[in-house]
C-alpha cells in the first residue's frame, strides 16, 4: 500500500496518509496546510524477538485496559443504586 509519512511544515503535525495515483495530494489533519514535508519511513522488521516483544506489549496494554475497565465498573456501582 502507498502510505507514507508526511511532517506538516506549518504546524509540525506528523501523520500517515495513504497517496494514490488517483487521489489529490494530501494535506495537514490539524491545520489543513499543503506545505508538507515527506518523511522517510523505517521498514518493519519482523523476527521471533521482534515478535516476543510486541506480544510483550500487547499484553501489557490489555492488562492495563482491562484493569482500567474494572476500576471504572467497581466506581460506577459504588455511585449507582439500582
Amino acid at each position: 500500500m502507498p502510505i507514507f509519512e508526511y511532517a506538516c511544515k506549518a504546524c509540525g503535525k506528523e501523520f500517515e496518509a495513504l497517496v494514490l495515483p488517483t487521489t489529490d495530494a494530501p494535506a495537514c489533519p490539524a491545520c489543513k496546510g499543503v506545505d508538507l514535508e515527506k518523511l522517510i519511513s523505517r521498514p518493519a522488521i519482523k523476527s521471533e524477538s521482534t515478535h516476543g516483544l510486541a506480544m510483550k506489549a500487547a499484553k501489557a496494554r490489555d492488562k492495563k485496559a482491562g484493569s482500567e475497565k474494572a476500576r471504572e465498573q467497581r466506581e460506577y456501582e459504588l455511585h449507582h443504586n439500582d
